[in-house]
């Protein structure tokens, strides 16, 4: 069951980038709105994982040197 999400995870990825190559060229309208939900959802990923690296980085450097 894990297998067939993940294979669905993978289409859907794939297909997005498929539209967004389309939409630079020209294609219909709805491959450029996908394209644009794709570029969003990109987006919204690379923020979140900034957000997670500076929080982790907040955390575990609170402690650093205090052995001295």
């Amino acid at each position: 069951m894990a297998v067939l999400v993940l294979l669905g995870v993978l289409a859907l990825a794939v297909g997005g980038c498929a539209c967004v190559v389309w939409a630079e060229r020209g294609g219909p309208r709805w491959a450029r709105v996908v394209a644009s939900v794709t570029l969003a959802a990109g987006e919204l990923l690379r923020r979140s994982g900034k957000n997670r690296r500076r929080s982790l980085n907040r955390t575990s450097g609170d402690g650093g040197s205090g052995g001295d």
